[in-house]
């Protein structure tokens, strides 16, 4: 199929980027970007390779966030088409990044080479922040890359993360924001015995039960008009020697809260602790705080978008904030405005991952205004 955003997504593609490699997809679109005039870094951090690149040094300051990684594929030999193929077929583009998110890369690419050429001398910046550990650990990529930004004093006024939002139909959806995800690792420490001797033992199993029902049946908050009521939810338990004769000495349980803005991650720990502490058992509690909770709620991205998705699809888009977490988390906390705007998501993470060639065609379409709307 000849047009520049599939060309480029199959390019992108065919490269075994699998996190947190990048497999050269950051060479490929710095050389496309510098022939734009945009100065770019390349950050290595560790194990993780990120680009930043910029185009122009006023305000208001535009920034396409995205990443070349991909989830591992599992057996190849699952696949209808291979994973690293970019096989284009019956309007469908086919290969393991193809929704998440090399598509939306291409199309962010090609709809600001569109733009630059009709407007060279546009207002204000533009730039590009990739990573390559975007489905890894994170821990090497956007949070340090905007770490040196702030260290240097470059702030970002808005964000379009290219994240598939779009559930039914290319832009139905846009992410707004996201909750906050914070995790808890709690050991409860018992006496280990016989199970026909519990007088001589311990069971934490037993002691940590009442305090895991209460905190499943409590009301963390109320949420509001942007973010359901907090959740929380026990993702691991493990206890036992794998004998059925043997009362456990200890048990280790994993939980996580997804929370909105109306609490902070230290009111949710103090809650925790003020709960356990009601019950009669030794504890060890850690934390691990994902990401905090973002909202944008209105001004001129979010109208830029609304109105470049409705010229393009006709759809009146709606705005919310379900979902896991992104790299939007760690871009938010430095004050930018920051959405996310995408393919359909139906296949991300799965075998035989694949996106609509016209959805990409028409993504690139609304980037394309986006940068219209809100630069000229």
């Amino acid at each position: 199929m000849k047009n520049p955003v599939i060309e480029l997504a199959q390019a992108l593609i065919q490269r075994r980027s699998v996190t947190p490699e990048d497999a050269g997809c950051q060479a490929m679109i710095n050389e496309r970007l510098a022939a734009l005039g945009f100065n770019i870094e390349s950050l290595f951090f560790t194990d993780t390779l990120n680009t930043w690149a910029r185009k122009g040094q006023q305000s208001p300051h535009f920034c396409f966030a995205g990443h070349t990684d991909v989830v591992p594929t599992g057996p190849e030999q699952n696949w209808q088409h291979l994973p690293f193929s970019g096989l284009v077929e019956n309007g469908m583009l086919h290969g393991r990044g193809a929704a998440d998110m090399k598509g939306s890369l291409a199309a962010m690419i090609v709809a600001t080479e569109r733009f630059v050429a009709k407007h060279p001398d546009h207002k204000g910046s533009i730039s590009f922040l990739i990573t390559s550990d975007e489905e890894g650990p994170f821990i090497n990529g956007t949070t340090k890359v905007i770490d040196t930004l702030e260290q240097r004093g470059e702030k970002i006024d808005m964000c379009l993360v290219g994240e598939p939002s779009s559930r039914d139909m290319l832009g139905d959806v846009v992410k707004n924001g996201r909750r906050g995800s914070l995790t808890g690792f709690l050991k409860v420490k018992g006496v280990q015995g016989h199970v026909a001797y519990p007088h001589l033992a311990k069971n934490p199993i037993h002691l940590a039960a009442p305090a895991l029902s209460e905190l499943s049946q409590t009301q963390w908050d109320n949420g509001n008009a942007f973010f359901p009521a907090t959740s929380f939810q026990v993702s691991n338990i493990n206890g036992g020697t794998g004998a059925g004769n043997v009362i456990p000495g200890e048990l280790e349980i994993q939980f996580n809260f997804r929370f909105s803005t109306e609490v902070t991650h230290q009111q949710l720990q103090q809650r925790v602790n003020t709960i356990l502490q009601d019950y009669d058992f030794d504890y060890e509690l850690n934390w691990i705080v994902n990401g905090q909770p973002f909202i944008t709620e209105g001004g001129p991205l979010i109208e830029a978008t609304v109105a470049a998705i409705k010229s393009v699809t006709g759809l009146d888009t709606a705005l919310e904030t379900s979902g896991g977490t992104s790299d939007g988390r760690f871009i938010a906390q430095t004050g930018a405005k920051v959405i996310e705007l995408g393919p359909r998501n139906e296949t991300i993470h799965k075998v035989d991952e694949c996106v609509s060639t016209d959805d990409l065609i028409e993504l690139s379409d609304i980037y394309e205004q986006i940068l219209e709307k809100l630069l000229v």
